[in-house]
């Protein structure tokens, strides 16, 4: 199988503060993600004054009146963004950043990532996606609240400006904060791999490690999930995020998936060939048979070891005559 692509998503749980930025970036890191990711954005280029805030931002996040306001506090500058950058890179993990918005997209593209991430947000923002694609660079390509249609309508909009479809990565998501079970639907991202031929991943929001796990056992090869060094931050993504021993303890997990699923073909292994000589069986008499006397049903059966003679021979067997002595449970 191959290696999964496990992004740490620190995303906004900074909460403006460069120190708390690190910390999340060494807590990627001890945990063993491939990257840790950040969000992006210039407030003032993101929303309108009059932008109301979503429902679950409400709830976690009494310190703002308004989006603008709330996406203010949480903005990184550039300069911020370079030294995390360098700092992740110190750190051994890649570092992403999702662009919500243009001008954000262009400074990323300056610091020549892995991968350029498209949030969900976005994937119906023609001029952010005809900029994206400009960069014919790899795309992680998010998918909540979208139909079928929507992905297929971002995707070609991303090939007519450049970007190959083989660069395109497709993470199924739910956007909601957080997620119900009920409302995952993990089969629409073996259904987008049928569809467009691409590779495939998942965008985690719910609570726990559990659907990260199973989507991996489907065939994802990217997983993104958010977490955050303390659930009771003030700040809208803490409480849907996982803290840094539920981090460890996914990607390990994951680490683990990934050799068990091996390959597709069905042969035992080098163990099991051992082992199955003593819990397979072999023709043995159930009973004292003299030379020339016929085999029967009566007085053969089967027993282990399976050293001897297969019991799928045993129709081949049955009838024919003993051609030398044998004693009860002597293998035929």
């Amino acid at each position: 199988m191959k290696k999964v692509y496990i992004i740490a998503e620190a995303g906004v749980n900074h909460n403006g503060n460069l120190d708390l930025a690190k910390q999340l970036i060494d807590a990627a890191a001890k945990a063993g993600a491939d990257a840790v990711k950040f969000q992006s954005f210039k407030a003032d280029n993101l929303c309108t004054s009059k932008a109301p805030k979503a429902d679950y931002q409400i709830i976690h996040d009494t310190q703002s009146t308004s989006q603008l306001d709330m996406l203010r506090r949480l903005e990184l500058s550039l300069d911020d963004q370079m030294i995390l950058y360098h700092y992740a890179i110190k750190k051994g993990l890649d570092f992403l950043s999702t662009p919500f918005d243009i001008e954000s997209a262009q400074f990323l593209n300056t610091l020549n990532l892995k991968y350029m991430k498209i949030p969900s947000g976005e994937i119906t923002n023609y001029p952010y996606l005809r900029e994206i694609a400009s960069y014919k660079k790899p795309i992680i390509l998010s998918t909540g609240m979208c139909t079928l249609d929507d992905v297929k309508t971002a995707i070609t909009t991303l090939q007519s400006f450049g970007t190959s479809l083989k660069n395109i990565i497709l993470l199924h998501c739910t956007s909601e904060y957080p997620a119900p079970l009920e409302n995952i639907n993990l089969n629409a991202m073996l259904k987008m791999k049928k569809e467009f031929g691409v590779e495939i991943g998942y965008s985690d929001h719910t609570q726990g490690i559990e659907i990260s796990i199973a989507a991996v056992a489907l065939g994802a090869t990217v997983i993104e999930k958010h977490f955050t060094l303390d659930k009771n931050l003030p700040g809208p993504d803490h409480q849907a995020s996982l803290n840094p021993l539920e981090l460890t303890n996914m990607i390990s997990s994951i680490r683990n998936i990934e050799k068990a699923m091996g390959n597709p073909q069905k042969s035992p292994s080098s163990n099991e060939l051992l082992i199955a000589n003593n819990v397979r069986k072999s023709i043995v008499a159930a009973q004292n048979i003299t030379s020339g006397e016929k085999f029967t049903e009566h007085n053969l059966t089967t027993k282990r070891p399976g050293t001897g003679l297969s019991p799928m021979k045993w129709n081949e067997i049955i009838g024919t005559l003993s051609l030398k002595n044998y004693k009860k449970d002597d293998q035929i």
